[in-house]
């Protein structure tokens, strides 16, 4: 295996250049490719949209694969990144087909013990495209006990603005969360993206584990902080502390949780908080809750069986642990962050895009799911005053100063 620094430096050591986690993951991808040893073994799978997803660069660094070889003069012949096909090519492009890709994919994934040949599947697509529309096979693929990535990208349900319900994915990971041996991961950030493609690469080259990954990616650029020093370990539990707004030494105070693109909203939410009211916000990264919730079943299950003296206790609760609220915001559905409810001992609050998706602006779409900063941050401070930690009269200032209208309808009314 690469050493992570050999593909992935430029997102570990971002130094808040903007780029997009889709951007990050071909870039890797492309790196890994390069690499003598390792790089023949990478099989990247495309069904539609590879200019969009930034792969077109690997259509001469790889070329697409085409057993009789190039058959026709594509469209952009004359173009330095032309569609160029060969017998030789590594690139699968399979046409307007998710159910071809994700066969191939299983096909690839599946090599280790079927050929005897370890190869390693990248399958990227419109992650709204997968577990929603062809996720019988991906059950079949972990039946089979597959190894490999699959990519969803463009994820959530407010980063593709103008697309629509058909494009617009807000429960993919809830469908992921239900499959055994899929790790399914919502990274805010190109670091946490490569700690994590790392880590499933040794998993299932190094270590030989029947496990495969789902991790999403976005199409939105914003600025990408280096890796955290010593955070590797947490991300891949799926939670880790990002930083801190306003007083630290406040004792009243909120705990504020985000992921994917959602994360920046999070962020923009705590600095409001801390400006406006002077409420402290623990800012929290959760790049994964099924990893969480899953982790958090099975010590509950072994304090059950085993009667410890002292009880184990999960990553969830030991990092959040106390009664000051809790709330979490994703580009998904509420049921994605309430799966770690039962495990907390505060009051949580979910935040999420339930409804049928929109065409609109990102900021409109935000606005319109309640996962913007403004709604965060009253969503805080509601459960703040709930907990008694504020007066009421703070609730209804935020309100008026927001501009929220209680009279909208709920985003999931039809």
């Amino acid at each position: 295996m690469p050493a992570l620094a050999s593909y992935g430096k430029f997102a570990t050591q971002a130094e808040g250049r903007e780029m997009s986690t889709t951007m990050a993951a071909v870039r890797m991808m492309g790196g890994l490719l390069k690499d003598k040893a390792f790089g023949p073994r990478i099989v990247p799978i495309v069904a539609d949209e590879a200019r969009t997803f930034g792969m077109d660069n690997l259509f001469r660094q790889v070329g697409i694969y085409a057993p009789k070889g190039q058959l026709y003069e594509p469209e952009d012949a004359g173009s330095m990144m032309f569609y160029k096909e060969a017998k030789d090519g590594q690139l699968l492009e399979e046409g307007i087909t998710e159910a071809g890709a994700i066969s191939s994919w299983a096909a690839a994934a599946t090599s280790y013990s079927v050929h005897d040949t370890p190869v390693l599947p990248f399958y990227i697509y419109y992650s709204m495209f997968g577990f929603q529309r062809i996720g019988d096979l991906i059950w079949a693929a972990a039946d089979q006990r597959a190894r490999g990535f699959l990519l969803g990208a463009t994820a959530g349900r407010t980063t593709l603005s103008g697309e629509g319900l058909q494009h617009q994915d807000g429960t993919s990971h809830v469908i992921a969360a239900t499959i055994p041996n899929c790790r399914a991961y919502d990274p805010a950030f190109a670091s946490e993206l490569a700690v994590i493609m790392d880590h499933g690469m040794r998993r299932m080259i190094d270590e030989q584990a029947d496990e495969f990954y789902y991790v999403t990616v976005m199409n939105e650029n914003y600025a990408q902080p280096n890796l955290p020093e010593g955070r590797e370990s947490d991300i891949i539990k799926g939670l880790y502390h990002f930083g801190t707004r306003g007083d630290d030494k406040a004792e009243t105070r909120v705990r504020l949780l985000g992921s994917g693109t959602i994360m920046q909203q999070v962020i923009a939410a705590a600095d409001l908080l801390a400006a406006r009211f002077g409420i402290a916000s623990d800012i929290y990264s959760a790049t994964s809750f099924t990893e969480l919730a899953r982790e958090a079943r099975e010590i509950e299950r072994e304090n059950r069986l085993c009667a410890h003296d002292e009880p184990r206790i999960s990553h969830a609760a030991r990092l959040l642990s106390g009664r000051m609220p809790v709330v979490a915001a994703t580009d998904y559905v509420r049921a994605l962050p309430q799966m770690i409810a039962p495990y907390l001992d505060a009051r949580m609050v979910a935040l999420g895009t339930d409804g049928f998706g929109r065409s609109d602006t990102r900021t409109a779409l935000r606005a319109f799911f309640e996962v913007d900063p403004q709604s965060i941050a009253l969503a805080a401070i509601d459960a703040l005053v709930r907990d008694g930690h504020l007066p009421r009269d703070i609730q209804r200032e935020a309100i008026a100063a927001f501009g929220l209208d209680a009279q909208k309808p709920s985003p999931w009314t039809v």
